[in-house]
């Protein structure tokens, strides 16, 4: 028999982990980290619905501590085997996990030391020493569809998935797995791209599968007519007649890029003026590097960009804020200026210092360039809180705050319709993941309007025998 269990990404754009077992081997697809609302932030401190020991190999489709966030964990409870991923991906993960930990290592110390916490002491959720243990098992692929073996009779192929680089599309194949001793193919779409998108190669085409598990974060919406970049020179014109500030929460994977990359096309049309921009994020300078080295999953404009010898990524005003106090000194900037700035969603790290000062200020600007996941401070902020909470205070609202629907790394749902329509012939069963329930159960409708397809949302915990 084989089988593939939900134990993330169901209900949820957060925590993607699928478990498929075949001929007793058992193979995780993701290993992300539960954000966003407490009761999912909860579920990365319970024990896991399966033996962490007991898992042959883990596929990461992509870097985002949504799909890798929880593998420290993984191997601090007895993981041992291959982490199956792109090559860009694996270099990626070099600066996450390791930022990953070092944040919970910080919280719980600054919670310790500032009495914040109900348990004594606060503890991370993993250390450092987890997260290099996590790297060491690393097996980095080409994303070119080739054949990988994964563990005895699980072979699978990575392809460019669109959403950030090294980001891959994973068909995963069941040898033997029907009765007929064929084999069984699942093909998961990761996090999908979309198209046209600066940067990146646009998604490559879905190969035939048996299953499809495909994510639905934007399946209730479209990003709109209006490009990013008009809506962000807008934004940005606006500001500088106000003299305020700009903050920008952007995950310093993929958002960071893509922002930096507009801004610095605004300028060289002279749409907005030169101003300065501080990328307050160490995490965020060395992704960028790995950006450029790996050219292959680079659209033509962005390679031929760096053919000239010019930094696609550089604004005319441009500086990293590596150090703590690099970043407090930013404190002391006065007049126009944008600050960009991790966590994406505001759960956490330097933007939230930078939040307490800028959300009062009714000349300041905060905006959202990327999805914002219930219960995140993001999220209340975006939906128009009075107030929030931010490190146990409470902080009024009075900024400027816009979203920029056009820079989310996700497809929306035409988009994700235009990619499977390339599936020559129907899969039995399409697994709708990676999504809030509305914009599941929305995306699951415009597949059955679309294609006529049998088509399931999931529910966390729900196993499903694929023979």
């Amino acid at each position: 028999m084989a089988t593939i269990s939900f134990y993330g990404g169901a209900g949820t754009v957060t925590g993607s982990k699928y478990l498929l077992e075949h001929r007793r081997k058992r193979v995780l697809v993701d290993c992300g980290l539960f954000q966003g609302l407490k009761e999912l932030r909860e579920r990365n401190w319970q024990t896991p619905p399966f033996e962490a020991a007991a898992i042959d190999a883990v596929i990461i489709t992509h870097a985002h501590i949504d799909h890798t966030g929880f593998l420290p964990k993984l191997v601090q409870l007895g993981f041992q085997g291959d982490v199956v991923t792109s090559k860009a991906t694996a270099d990626l993960m070099k600066i996450l996990l390791p930022d990953s930990a070092r944040l919970q290592e910080e919280e719980a110390d600054y919670r310790n030391r500032h009495q914040l916490t109900s348990h004594t002491p606060a503890l991370p959720l993993y250390t450092e020493d987890d997260a290099r243990a996590a790297l060491s098992l690393l097996k980095p692929v080409s994303n070119d569809g080739n054949l990988i073996p994964i563990v005895e009779g699980i072979t699978a192929r990575f392809m460019v998935a669109g959403h950030i680089i090294g980001a891959s599309l994973v068909l995963v194949e069941l040898e033997g797995a029907r009765a007929d001793g064929t084999a069984i193919r699942s093909l998961f779409s990761g996090d999908l791209g979309h198209y046209d998108q600066p940067i990146v190669k646009d998604p490559a085409p879905p190969p035939a599968c048996d299953y499809l598990v495909c994510e639905s974060t934007y399946g209730d919406r479209l990003h709109g007519d209006v490009s990013a970049a008009d809506q962000l020179a807008r934004v940005i014109n606006d500001a500088v007649r106000r003299s305020g500030p700009i903050l920008i929460p952007a995950f310093a994977v993929g958002r960071t890029q893509e922002v930096l990359y507009t801004i610095r096309e605004l300028e060289e049309q002279k749409r907005i003026p030169v101003l300065p921009v501080v990328v307050d994020s160490p995490m965020a300078a060395q992704a960028t590097q790995v950006y450029n080295r790996w050219h292959e999953e680079h659209d033509l404009e962005y390679a031929s960009i760096l053919a000239k010898k010019r930094h696609p990524l550089r604004t005319g005003s441009m500086r990293t804020a590596s150090s703590r106090d690099e970043s407090k000194r930013l404190n002391d900037m006065r007049g126009p200026r944008i600050i960009i700035s991790a966590s994406g969603m505001m759960t956490g790290g330097r933007v939230l210092h930078h939040a307490i000062r800028m959300l009062p200020d009714t000349n300041a600007t905060v905006v959202f360039v990327g999805y914002q996941a219930a219960g995140t401070t993001g999220r209340l902020v975006q939906d128009g809180a009075r107030e929030v909470r931010i490190m146990k205070n409470t902080i009024p609202v009075r900024c400027h705050v816009e979203k920029i629907e056009g820079f989310s790394a996700h497809a929306d749902w035409q988009g994700v319709i235009h990619w499977l329509s390339g599936l020559e012939s129907p899969p039995r069963t399409t697994f709708i993941t990676h999504g809030e329930v509305g914009s599941a159960t929305a995306m699951a409708g415009h597949i059955k309007e679309s294609f006529g397809w049998e088509v399931v949302v999931p529910q966390y915990g729900q196993v499903v025998d694929l023979t």
